[in-house]
């Protein structure tokens, strides 16, 4: 539980500290994305999660529902095409490092083409969470918000 809740509270920062998990000289360029994904998996699920509690209170069934919908391929897929344009260089290679990188497994219930394209986001939020570059996560959610209210 510790761990989720200094997550919510590093996400909700608007400068972070310096305390850190990673050595001060790790070169973020030479994390395989694979390992990207898994950190960004958890920091896209935790936005999810902290933005539909912000729409008001409601039974954790409920709660669950909306974010089922929310955080699957098919719709972190379909988030890409919102971001793409707004992507920085650095960004966008490390979306196609994410989207790229050899799995050895898709879910039986998603498309290729989307699990790759949601590894890829999920691969940049990982990059951008181990970065600290938590204003520039807060800005891209921002821009797929109104996807996630149509979609709720």
């Amino acid at each position: 539980m510790r761990g989720i809740r200094y997550l919510f509270m590093t996400l909700n920062l608007t400068s972070l500290n310096n305390d850190t998990l990673l050595s001060k000289e790790t070169d973020l360029r030479q994390i395989s994305p694979l390992t990207l994904s898994f950190i960004g998996d958890s920091v896209y699920d935790l936005m999810i999660r902290e933005y539909i509690i912000s729409l008001g209170n409601r039974p954790v069934g409920q709660l669950n529902n909306r974010k089922v919908r929310l955080v699957n391929c098919r719709f972190q897929a379909e988030c890409f095409s919102v971001l793409e344009s707004h992507l920085t260089p650095e960004e966008m290679t490390v979306y196609k490092r994410g989207r790229n990188a050899e799995v050895h497994s898709t879910p039986k219930h998603a498309e290729k083409l989307d699990y790759h394209k949601a590894t890829g986001i999920e691969a940049l939020f990982g990059y951008l969470y181990l970065k600290k570059d938590i204003s520039r996560l807060r800005e891209l959610f921002g821009m797929i918000q109104s996807k996630i209210d149509k979609s709720i």
